[in-house]
C-alpha cells in the first residue's frame, strides 16, 4: 500500500545514466510494490549543445534539406526517461535517449511492432488512427490508455507503452504544442472528427461548453457544492480529514473459492457468492468475518451457471440472483430467490412483457436504502434498451408463489425503440435512476418518469461500466477502463433554486467534470488487468451526511480518494493542468491476486476513532477487512 506522490514526482536530468540495452528487462521488475526514492531536478541541459552534438553525429554540415530535418528535430526535441525497477527500493528513472524527437503520425498499422516509416501517412485527411513515436523506442496510439499525466511545472509528461516513459521538454512551448497536440489526437481517436471548435460543440453540446474548454469552465457550481454538503451536515456528522490516515487490516480469511460478487448488508450480516453458493459474514464495526455457514443454490432445477449478480431485499433476508444465460454475457431471462434464514431457493422468476420472455443485464433496489425494508417487493432492472420496475405481487397484490411458476410483473418502465446501450445504472436515496452507456453517456431520470432522461451528460469516449450516486443525488460517479469520472449534479434554476440534474434540465452552465486516475507508474504496476470496475462511493442511507470516500479496482489493487479533496478546486493536483481536471492523490491497497469487489460497508459502522466505515476487499479466494485508521 502507498500513495501516489512519493513515486514520480521529480525528474533528474543528470546524464549519469547511460542508455540502457535491458530496458525492456528492467521495466518487468515489478513485484514488490514499495515506495520508490525520490529525486531532486537539476538544472536542464542547453539545447545548443544538444544540437551541435547531433550534428556531429551527421557528419559534415547539413545540407539545405538535412538542416530542415535537423530543424523539426529541434522542434520537437525532447529527453526520453525509462523508469526501471517497479516499486522496489532500487527503482529509478533512466535517460533512455539523450534527444529524440517525438511526432503525432496517422497510419492504419496500429498494433503492429513495425517501424519502419512505410507504414505512416502524415496526412491528416487519411483514414487510421494517430500514434504517437519518439524516436525509435516509442510507438502507441493516442488514447486514454496511456494514462498520460502532465507536469507543467518541469515541463514533462508520464505515460504508459510497454512501459513506463516520461518525455521533457527544452521550452515552454515546446510542452504547450505537444499538449495541445496530444489532446487533439485524441479527440480525433476517439470521435472521428478533426478537434475543431465546430466538432468539439458537435460532440459535447451547446450545454457543456465547459467540458469542450476546461479552463474557462466555470468552477463556482463545485465550490458551492462543497460548502452546501458542509453547512448541511450537523457538527456530529462531520469527521475531520487527517493527511495520515492509513489502511490497517482487521480480517483476512479464506473464502470458498471462485467469489464472483459481494453484497454487502447493513444489517447482521454480508454475502459472498461464488460456484458453489452464498458464504454468510457477520457485520462488525472493524469489518465482516465468516461464519462458516454457506447458503446453497440447488433449487432442484437443471443446471444453472453461477450467478454474477446479488441484490438484497425485504429487510436483507432475501437475496435475488441473476445468472447470465451464456457464460461471458451479462444478460439473464430470470431470477432466483434465496431466503437466507433456511439457505434455500424459494423461488425462480421470469422476466416476461406481454407474454414474451425478455432478458435484463442488470438489477437493483428501487432507493439506495430499499433493502433495509421489510415490505420490499419491486426492484428496477435494466437491458441494452430497457429501464423498468419489477414487482414480485400480480396485479391483485398478492405475491406470487413458486408452484404458479411465477413471472415478474412489469410494473413501470420504458423500452426504447432506438440503441441506447445502456450498461449499468443506480439510485438515489429518492429513487432517481442514474444510468450509463456503451457510448460514455451518463443519464439522470427523476423517480417519477423512465421515459426520457432530465440530463444526459455527453460520453468522453469511454464506455460506462459501472456508476454509482451519492444519497443525495449531487455527485454521480462514472467508471470507465482509464478513469472514474466524477460529476456535478447542481444547478440553480431561473427561480433561483437549487437543484439537481434529476429533477430538471440543468440549462447552459453545466460545470465540468472531475476525472480520477491512476498515474502512469501505477497503472502499468496493476498488470494486465489494468482496468477500472466498480467505482463506488461510501455507503450512506441517511439525509444530511455526506459520502467520504470513492473506491475503485484496477487488477490487484484497491484504489481509494477523498472526496472532500477531490472537490476542492484549489487541490494541488488541480494546478497546471490543461483540459480536464484530474486527480491523482488516492491511497492504494495490493492484494496478491485480482480483486473482485472493493466496497466500504455502511456508515452506521464507523466508529470514533475512523473517519469511514470498515472496507471489504473480495478476491477470488479471499475477503479482507481494512479500517481507515489516524495511525501511522
Amino acid at each position: 500500500m502507498g500513495t501516489a506522490q512519493s513515486r514520480e514526482d521529480h525528474i533528474s536530468d543528470s546524464d549519469d545514466y547511460e542508455e540502457s540495452d535491458d530496458e525492456q528487462r528492467h521495466s518487468d521488475e515489478e513485484e514488490n510494490y514499495q515506495d520508490a526514492p525520490e529525486t531532486q531536478p537539476t538544472p536542464i541541459g542547453d539545447i545548443d549543445a544538444k544540437l551541435k552534438a547531433l550534428k556531429l553525429k551527421y557528419g559534415t554540415p547539413p545540407s539545405s534539406s538535412s538542416a530542415s530535418a535537423v530543424a523539426a528535430v529541434s522542434q520537437n526535441a525532447v529527453k526520453l526517461y525509462l523508469h526501471i525497477g517497479g516499486n522496489t527500493p532500487n527503482a529509478k528513472w533512466i535517460v533512455s535517449s539523450k534527444l529524440a524527437s517525438f511526432s503525432f503520425v496517422k497510419t492504419a498499422k496500429v498494433d503492429g511492432d513495425s517501424d519502419d516509416d512505410d507504414d505512416y501517412d502524415g496526412s491528416s485527411d487519411s483514414k487510421g488512427q494517430w500514434i504517437l513515436k519518439v524516436g525509435g523506442k516509442v510507438r502507441a496510439r493516442v488514447s486514454t490508455d496511456m494514462q498520460l499525466k502532465m507536469f507543467a511545472d518541469q515541463r514533462r509528461v508520464d505515460f504508459v507503452s510497454r512501459g513506463v516513459w516520461a518525455l521533457k521538454f527544452y521550452t515552454d512551448e515546446q510542452y504547450r504544442r505537444f499538449v495541445t497536440e496530444f489532446q487533439d489526437c485524441l479527440f480525433e481517436n476517439v470521435y472521428g472528427l478533426k478537434a475543431t471548435e465546430e466538432s468539439k460543440v458537435k460532440v459535447y453540446g451547446k450545454e457543456f461548453l465547459g467540458w469542450v474548454k476546461p479552463e474557462a469552465a466555470d468552477d463556482s457550481a463545485w465550490e458551492y457544492a462543497d460548502d452546501y454538503d458542509m453547512a448541511a451536515r450537523s457538527p456530529h456528522s462531520v469527521t475531520p480529514v487527517r493527511s495520515n490516515q492509513q489502511l490497517m487490516e482487521e480480517f483476512e480469511e479464506a473464502a470458498n473459492g471462485g467469489v464472483q460478487s459481494l453484497a454487502l448488508g447493513a444489517m447482521d450480516n454480508s454475502f459472498l457468492v461464488n460456484d458453489s453458493g452464498v458464504q454468510v459474514f457477520k457485520n462488525f464495526s472493524h469489518g465482516i468475518h465468516g461464519k462458516g455457514v454457506v447458503a446453497k443454490f440447488d433449487s432442484g432445477g437443471g443446471s444453472k451457471s453461477t450467478p454474477k449478480k446479488a441484490l438484497l431485499m425485504r429487510g436483507e433476508i432475501n437475496m435475488m440472483l441473476m445468472s447470465p444465460l451464456k457464460e461471458g454475457k451479462p444478460q439473464a431471462n430470470g431470477l432466483q430467490q434465496l431466503d437466507i434464514e433456511t439457505g434455500k431457493i424459494v423461488t425462480e422468476w421470469k422476466f416476461e412483457k406481454d407474454g414474451t420472455e425478455i432478458t435484463m443485464r442488470d438489477i437493483t433496489n428501487d432507493t439506495k436504502g430499499s433493502q433495509l425494508d421489510p415490505s420490499e417487493s419491486t426492484f428496477l432492472g435494466l437491458d441494452d434498451n430497457r429501464l423498468c420496475q419489477w414487482d414480485m405481487r400480480e396485479r391483485r397484490g398478492m405475491v406470487q408463489t413458486i408452484a404458479n411458476s411465477p413471472v415478474l410483473e412489469w410494473s413501470q418502465g420504458h423500452q426504447f425503440s432506438r440503441g441506447t446501450n445502456f450498461q449499468c445504472f443506480a439510485t438515489t436515496g429518492d429513487g432517481s435512476i442514474v444510468v450509463g452507456s456503451l457510448d460514455g453517456k451518463i443519464r439522470l431520470y427523476s423517480k417519477t418518469s423512465m421515459r426520457q432522461a432530465k440530463t444526459a451528460f455527453p460520453g468522453l469516449g469511454s464506455p460506462i461500466t459501472h456508476v454509482d450516486v451519492t444519497y443525495d443525488g449531487k455527485w454521480v460517479l462514472g467508471t470507465t477502463d482509464s478513469f472514474l469520472v466524477l460529476i456535478c449534479t447542481l444547478f440553480t434554476d431561473k427561480d433561483g433554486k437549487t437543484k439537481t440534474g434529476f429533477s430538471g434540465r440543468m440549462g447552459n452552465k453545466i460545470p465540468a467534470p472531475r476525472l480520477l486516475k491512476l498515474i502512469p507508474l501505477d497503472s502499468h504496476l496493476a498488470g494486465k488487468d489494468n482496468k477500472f470496475h466498480g467505482g463506488h462511493f461510501s455507503w450512506v442511507t441517511e439525509s444530511g451526511k455526506q459520502e467520504r470516500h470513492l473506491v475503485a479496482t484496477v487488477g490487484k489493487f484497491s484504489v481509494i480518494w477523498d472526496f472532500q479533496q477531490v472537490k476542492n478546486s484549489a487541490h494541488e493536483c488541480y494546478r497546471n493542468q490543461q483540459g480536464l481536471k484530474s486527480c491523482y492523490c488516492y491511497k492504494i491497497l495490493l492484494k496478491d491476486e485480482s480483486i473482485v469487489e472493493s466496497r466500504f460497508m455502511h456508515d452506521k459502522y464507523a466508529v470514533s476513532d475512523s473517519p469511514e466505515a470498515p472496507l471489504v476487499v473480495a478476491t477470488p479466494m479471499k475477503v479482507s477487512s481494512f479500517s481507515l485508521s489516524g495511525k501511522k
